[in-house]
C-alpha cells in the first residue's frame, strides 16, 4: 500500500526509536491529531502501519474489539504468522469471547476491594523503603524506589518469593525492554536476530526463563497453595475447564511483567514531573488530601505503555485514509492523553486536574487494564507518603530513558536529597 502523507508530516517516523530516547514526540503527535488523525507510517522492516492519534477515534476503536481485534495480528508491532501469533498469546492479545473465559479466572483478585486489603501493606513498605532510603543523600530513584514498591506488593498478589523479585524484575526488563541496549546488549544490534523468538511473547528469549520460573512457582503452590494469584490460577475451573500449561505459562508473564513495569514507570515520570514542577509539589504539600487527583495526573501525564497495535478485519474508512482487511492499526494512547480536544492545556502537569478521563487503562474496550485499581491505590500510598520529602528532594541530574516506542520507561533518575525543608 502506498501512501502519500501531507508534505507537513512526512518527515514524521514513528518507528525511530531515538527520538524517544530523547523524549516523547509529543509534538509529532500534536501535528497528526491536527493534520493527519489517522496516518501512515511506512517501517524499515515491516509492513507499516496507520496510526490513530485522537482521544475520541480511539476511544470508538477500542468499542469494536472484532473489527479492530487484537488477536488476529498480536498488539506488538511485529508482523506475524498465524501460527506464531497462537504461541505467544496471552490475555492481551486475546478477543471476546475466549478474552472474556480467561479474564473471568482472576478478575476476583483485582477489584477495587481485593486490593484495598493491600493499602496498609503498601503504606508500611513504602514508609520503610523511603526511610532506608532518604539518608542516602544521593540515589537513582527508579533502583531504590520505583522498582521497589510495585515487585514487592505484586510478589504478595502473585505468591512469588520476595527473595525473587530482583529476577523477576530483570526478566521483565529483557521482555519489555528488547530494545535497550542497558537490558539486552549485543540482541539490539540486529533486529533480524530475533525473528528465532518470534513466537515468544515479545519476540524475547527471556520470555523461556519466565516460564521456567512460573511452572517452578506453580510445583510449589501445589504443595502449599495460598490465598495468592497462582493458586488461583492452577487450581481455577470454568465451566469444566481449566487452563492448560501453555496458558498459565503467558498468563504468569503478563501479569508480572505488565503489573510491575507499568506502576513503576509511571511512579518514575511522576517524580520526574514533580521535581521539574516544584510549584505542583507546593500544592500537594499544601493538601496532601490532592494525592488522588495527583495519582491520576501522573497516570494520564506518564502514560507507561505508548501503544498497543490492532489489525482490522475488515475494510473501513477513518479521515478519509481507507484501511484495509489485515492493515496494522495502531493506537497511540500517549497521543490520546495529550488531545487538547479532551484535555484543556494537555502538556500541563496539574495535580488538580478533574475531570481526568484518561485513556492509559485502555478506556472504552474489553482490554481495560486488570490491574488498574492496583496501580492507582500504590501511586496514591506513595504521593501521601513521599509528601515529607519532597521539599528537600531534587533532580541530581539528566532523567535516562527507554529505547522503546511501545514503552515510556525511565530507567535511572538521579536524585538528591537534602532533608526536609524548616
Amino acid at each position: 500500500m502506498a501512501i502519500t502523507a501531507s508534505p507537513d508530516v512526512s518527515d514524521i517516523n514513528l518507528t525511530d526509536l531515538e527520538t524517544f530516547v530523547e523524549r516523547t514526540p509529543h509534538d509529532w503527535f500534536k501535528r497528526l491529531r491536527d493534520d493527519a488523525p489517522c496516518y501512515w507510517q511506512d517501517e524499515a522492516n515491516g509492513r507499516g502501519f496507520w496510526s490513530v492519534t485522537r482521544y475520541e477515534d480511539i476511544l470508538t476503536l477500542q468499542k469494536q474489539p472484532l473489527l479492530f481485534s487484537a488477536g488476529v495480528g498480536g498488539t506488538s508491532l511485529d508482523d506475524l504468522t498465524p501460527e506464531q501469533v497462537e504461541s505467544r498469546m496471552s490475555l492481551l492479545d486475546m478477543d471476546p469471547p475466549r478474552h472474556s473465559r480467561l479474564r473471568a479466572l482472576v478478575n476476583r483478585g483485582f477489584t477495587p476491594k481485593a486490593v484495598k486489603v493491600y493499602e496498609n501493606r503498601i503504606r508500611s513498605l513504602i514508609r520503610e523503603i523511603l526511610v532506608e532510603t532518604m539518608p542516602l543523600g544521593e540515589f537513582d530513584f527508579v533502583e531504590h524506589i520505583s522498582v521497589e514498591l510495585p515487585m514487592q506488593i505484586l510478589s504478595d498478589i502473585m505468591g512469588s518469593p520476595i527473595e525473587d523479585r530482583h529476577t523477576l524484575v530483570s526478566l521483565g526488563d529483557r521482555l519489555l525492554g528488547n530494545t535497550e541496549p542497558d537490558f539486552v546488549g549485543d540482541l539490539v544490534k540486529d533486529q533480524s536476530d530475533l525473528s528465532q523468538y518470534a513466537h515468544l511473547p515479545f519476540s524475547s528469549p527471556a520470555a523461556l526463563e519466565m516460564f521456567d520460573y512460573a511452572l517452578g512457582l506453580a510445583d510449589l503452590k501445589r504443595n502449599n497453595p495460598g490465598e495468592d494469584v497462582v493458586t488461583i490460577l492452577i487450581n481455577s475451573e470454568l465451566e469444566g475447564d481449566t487452563l492448560s500449561e501453555h496458558e498459565f505459562k503467558l498468563f504468569f508473564l503478563l501479569l508480572i511483567t505488565a503489573g510491575n513495569e507499568t506502576t513503576r514507570h509511571s511512579m518514575s515520570h511522576g517524580i520526574a514531573a514533580l521535581l521539574q514542577n516544584r510549584d505542583e509539589i507546593a500544592r500537594l504539600c499544601a493538601d496532601p488530601t490532592l494525592a488522588g487527583t495527583a495519582a491520576e495526573e501522573v497516570i494520564r501525564y506518564a502514560t507507561a505503555v505508548h501503544h498497543f497495535r490492532r489489525t482490522a478485519t475488515e475494510d473501513v474508512e477513518l479521515h478519509g485514509q481507507q484501511i484495509k482487511t489485515g492493515d496494522k492499526v495502531v493506537l497511540w494512547f500517549t497521543s490520546a492523553n495529550r488531545d487538547e480536544r479532551m484535555f484543556p492545556d494537555p502538556n500541563r502537569f496539574d495535580i488538580t486536574r478533574t475531570p481526568n478521563k484518561h485513556m492509559a487503562f485502555g478506556l472504552g474496550g474489553p482490554h481495560y487494564c486488570l490491574g488498574s485499581h492496583l496501580a492507582r491505590l500504590e501511586i496514591k500510598v506513595w504521593l501521601e507518603e513521599l509528601v515529607p520529602y519532597l521539599p528537600g528532594l531534587y533532580l541530581n541530574g539528566p532523567v535516562d530513558r527507554m529505547r522503546s516506542n511501545f514503552f515510556n520507561g525511565i530507567k535511572r533518575i538521579p536524585v538528591r536529597y537534602e532533608g526536609a525543608s524548616s
